[in-house]
């Protein structure tokens, strides 16, 4: 009896743990099937060895309709492309500045040990850009002359800027005062630049171009002020594709360039964008540095 009783309790569960053809309902509820039987394999076998073409684009197909194989597959490789993309332009920007920083590193011990101040470079930084933007308006008299002086003049006041920080950190000389005025230089050299070529644009009556500087100058301000705002209350604020380094190399060879005859306006289009792309960047960088900190007991007051 006691053996019968056992007996009946397994049939009673094969009957609950099974359904339609002995397929057990775990593997319902999972969206499993169980391995096909011989004659399925064989068939299947069959069909890819005479339309091997056809077999394998009915099974990509059925694979993306899937449920289970078709959509985690293609949200995972969106992400690997996404992670990938965003690897390889971090590579770029992480290699010429560390490239940048070594060239620089050459000279700061030489300069450390004379008696020039952080605050001369970033006062020879602010005139040199200032005579680059006095030079750019003349480029109706010679456009190649004044737009590669204007080129040369600001690359040199933009060198003079990154030199004055890595001194002061090396001489031991950094000052808040220092800071201030380095930080307010950049943006006061920068709108030097892009306010003489505005004028430019509006002495041909390219008043599109115009608005698209303003917006550029708009947009370089507001990527510094949102990085400076973020380490006010202790937050990284340094993410994005168009920082300091990136406009002046864009400002740059659209000065080189315009002369060739590539238009000076494309790069100011660039400049904008990339600009305001990285506002929109640092903004969520921000929001998501401040959820997770809130997630963890922050107070965002």
């Amino acid at each position: 009896m006691v053996r019968e009783s056992r007996l009946g309790a397994l049939a009673r569960l094969g009957l609950v743990l099974g359904h339609g053809h002995g397929e057990p309902l775990l593997a319902r509820r999972s969206r499993r099937r169980l391995r096909r039987p011989p004659v399925a394999r064989d068939r299947l076998r069959t069909a890819a060895e005479t339309h091997p073409v056809k077999a394998k684009r009915r099974l990509a197909a059925r694979i993306d309709r899937s449920p289970i194989l078709g959509k985690p597959p293609r949200r995972e490789a969106a992400t690997v492309r996404h992670v990938n993309r965003t690897a390889a332009i971090g590579s770029v920007k992480q290699g010429y500045t560390d490239g940048t920083r070594r060239l620089a590193s050459r000279y700061i011990g030489r300069l450390a040990r004379t008696r020039v101040s952080p605050n001369a470079l970033t006062t020879g930084g602010v005139l040199l850009c200032t005579a680059a933007a006095f030079a750019i308006p003349f480029e109706d008299r010679n456009e190649l002359l004044f737009y590669w002086l204007a080129a040369g003049l600001f690359i040199a006041g933009s060198i003079l800027d990154i030199l004055d920080g890595a001194l002061a950190r090396q001489s031991d000389k950094a000052t808040p005062l220092g800071e201030f005025l380095d930080s307010l230089s950049d943006r006061v050299s920068e709108g030097f630049v892009l306010a003489a070529i505005a004028f430019v644009f509006a002495r041909v009556g390219d008043d599109v171009s115009v608005a698209i500087c303003l917006a550029a100058v708009a947009g370089s301000f507001l990527v510094s002020y949102a990085r400076a705002k973020a380490e006010l209350i202790g937050l990284k604020g340094d993410v994005g594709i168009g920082s300091r380094a990136e406009r002046v190399i864009v400002i740059s060879s659209g000065l080189i360039l315009a002369p060739l005859g590539v238009p000076l306006q494309w790069f100011i289009y660039l400049l904008a964008a990339t600009a305001w792309l990285t506002v929109l960047q640092r903004i969520l960088s921000v929001r998501k540095q401040l959820l997770r900190k809130e997630a963890h007991g922050f107070d965002q007051r």
